[in-house]
């Protein structure tokens, strides 16, 4: 399976990445999927509103976002919480992708929300990008599931280091596979009903 995961933080080495290459690990011991993180360190999408973003005019970060995502059957979004809400930079990136032009980002993928503390929070973002992207989802009458399993990255500093090997309490490794596990069999599922919708017309 080809997978892509997206740290919506643009700050340098956060605790949003070191969840990302916490996924990554975990899904590359098996062997079995393409892995991809696009990290939000150079983001650069414009604001929604203020310009139309075009395919053949994107920036090399765009072209990598754009890229994965457009790629990939099942996607991870990962944002810090800041406010109590998701990161603007993946809210507007939503926004400004979410119309004709870039369709197929919405099209047949599985979707899974992350939420990033360094203490006890995480929930309110992963729900404000549920909400969001299912928006665009039914706006751009696409068919895409979110995965209803989201997970709360609770003192990520604590027990993931920088590279996203597990250092902390037995739980927080227990539960974060748990909730990859979760996802990926969401995902095989609804691209094997496709497949087999697709056998049979």
């Amino acid at each position: 399976m080809k997978i892509a995961i997206i740290s919506t933080s643009p700050r340098a080495n956060s605790n949003t990445l070191r969840f990302c290459k916490f996924v990554r690990n975990v899904l590359q011991e098996t062997g079995q999927h393409e892995v991809t993180i696009v990290d939000f360190e150079q983001y650069d999408l414009l604001f929604v509103g203020s310009a139309w973003m075009k395919p053949e005019t994107l920036t090399s970060f765009q072209q990598q976002f754009v890229s994965a995502w457009g790629n990939a059957d099942l996607v991870f979004f990962a944002s810090p919480e800041y406010n109590w809400t998701a990161t603007p930079q993946i809210l507007n990136a939503f926004h400004a992708l979410g119309g004709p032009a870039f369709n197929q980002l919405f099209d047949n993928k599985v979707f899974a929300m992350v939420g990033v503390s360094n203490g006890r929070g995480g929930r309110q973002p992963a729900l404000d990008m549920t909400t969001v992207l299912n928006k665009v989802i039914s706006f751009t009458n696409n068919f895409s599931i979110i995965s209803p399993k989201l997970y709360e990255s609770h003192e990520t500093d604590k027990n993931l280091d920088a590279d996203g090997q597990f250092v902390g309490h037995e739980v927080y490794d227990r539960t974060a596979r748990a909730f990859i596990d979760y996802t990926l069999t969401v995902a095989q599922r609804w691209h094997a009903l496709s497949m087999s919708e697709l056998a049979n017309e």
